[in-house]
């Protein structure tokens, strides 16, 4: 499913911010991953993935944690939204590679993490570039 329309922001629980901060705190200096659960526009919580890529700069999502990911979400009634990984030592800005990479459809969340000041930026597609969402941490 996704999100409806244009979304221009993402309603995520500070708790889910905070274990993807962890998250990339404990894989340093190599990029963590992980799925997104939720509706719409709206994160449920986040899933930690297996890193299958060796470069530290690089991640690619263990298919076997998607899958299970999905199937989970389902049961549910809710759906993976997107995906997240971390920049350990880099501003949380897409790379070339985010970019070429990127699933092109706008209904699919990015977040990326850095832990340069702790920042955490959402994304979507549109046409091929990036686009920054409003990040809005929920209690």
């Amino acid at each position: 499913m996704g999100f409806v329309g244009r979304v221009e922001r993402c309603v995520i629980p500070a708790e889910t911010v905070a274990d993807m901060l962890a998250h990339a705190r404990e894989d340093a200096p190599r990029e963590c991953c992980g799925l997104l659960i939720g509706k719409g526009e709206c994160v449920v919580r986040s899933v930690r993935a297996k890193n299958l890529d060796a470069q530290h700069t690089r991640y690619f999502i263990d298919p076997k944690d998607h899958f299970k990911a999905i199937r989970d979400a389902r049961a549910e009634g809710l759906d993976v939204i997107g995906a997240y990984h971390s920049h350990p030592s880099s501003a949380p800005i897409p790379s070339a590679t985010d970019i070429a990479e990127a699933n092109s459809g706008a209904d699919f969340l990015y977040v990326i993490v850095s832990l340069i000041g702790d920042d955490v930026r959402a994304y979507r597609m549109d046409a091929g570039v990036f686009k920054p969402l409003a990040l809005s941490p929920q209690p």
